[in-house]
């Protein structure tokens, strides 16, 4: 049976967004993300607006921008020059920014605006593939530096509650991050412990049979699933998964697996 899509409730999407500018350089370890990125694209309805929460950016508090024109930030080193020159001029939207804002203070939090920043890659480098007109309003939010799992779920759970027609969420980030490990060749041991967290997270997220309070709790505790800290030394770029499952509270609609850079990854769509 189709699952009726809560119009209340944002559309929440976690993507792999890959390493720097490379998907948007034609790199063939990034072939799999591009097409998955555009395949995602075309299931869901263009949206009016797009939250994204971005692996590449942390504060001590939930930080949105608030410009009405962002410029772009290269935070990234060593690449082309053209990766440099990458233009995506989506508009800001500072009202929406103002609408979040006052959404997690509502709920006991505290947030700030930076009317200063631009958008990073974790933001231009998916929408390029996915919206390229970029006509779409963007805002770009922050994680919090203390990089605690069960404060990122909690945010999730504060956005939920907005009632913004076609807006989109995006965890932008990466279920694969140890830097070392793509420069290093795989073994029958890595390719293990990747396979085994890329498993648990599938399950994790996309298990009708888990209860949302044990879904939680492993979410929570997703530093004990195996191979977890192989895949990530630091957890920065798994947490924006963490708000997108807060959004939502209950198991993805749909997952994509797709190699990238020679590691198993994926990406979660929560309707």
């Amino acid at each position: 049976m189709k699952e009726t899509k809560d119009l209340n409730r944002p559309t929440a999407l976690f993507v792999s967004h890959g390493g720097g500018p490379l998907p948007l350089l034609g790199d063939k370890g990034h072939t799999e993300l591009v097409e998955g990125l555009k395949d995602i694209a075309s299931q869901i309805p263009k949206p009016s607006t797009i939250l994204v929460v971005s692996a590449h950016w942390e504060e001590a508090r939930p930080t949105l921008t608030h410009g009405a024109m962002p410029s772009l930030i290269y935070d990234y080193n060593g690449f082309p020059k053209s990766s440099y020159e990458i233009e995506y001029p989506a508009p800001g939207h500072p009202q929406l920014a103002e609408k979040i804002y006052s959404k997690l203070r509502d709920k006991g939090g505290h947030a700030a605006l930076d009317n200063q920043r631009g958008f990073d890659h974790g933001l231009f480098v998916p929408l390029k593939i996915m919206y390229p007109e970029a006509d779409i309003p963007c805002v770009q939010m922050s994680l919090m530096n203390s990089l605690d799992p069960k404060t990122h779920i909690e945010i999730g759970q504060a956005l939920s509650g907005l009632n913004e027609e076609g807006l989109l969420i995006i965890g932008s980030g990466f279920s694969f991050h140890n830097m070392s490990a793509f420069f290093t060749a795989n073994s029958d041991e890595t390719n293990l412990l990747n396979q085994s967290f890329e498993d648990w997270l599938i399950d994790t997220c996309s298990n009708k049979k888990i209860s949302e309070t044990e879904r939680t709790r492993r979410l929570q505790n997703w530093s004990e699933a195996p191979g977890a800290r192989y895949c990530h030394p630091r957890e920065e770029h798994l947490l924006p998964l963490h708000v997108c499952y807060g959004v939502a509270k209950k198991p993805c609609d749909n997952f994509i697996e797709h190699e990238i850079l020679g590691k198993k990854s994926s990406a979660y769509l929560w309707r």
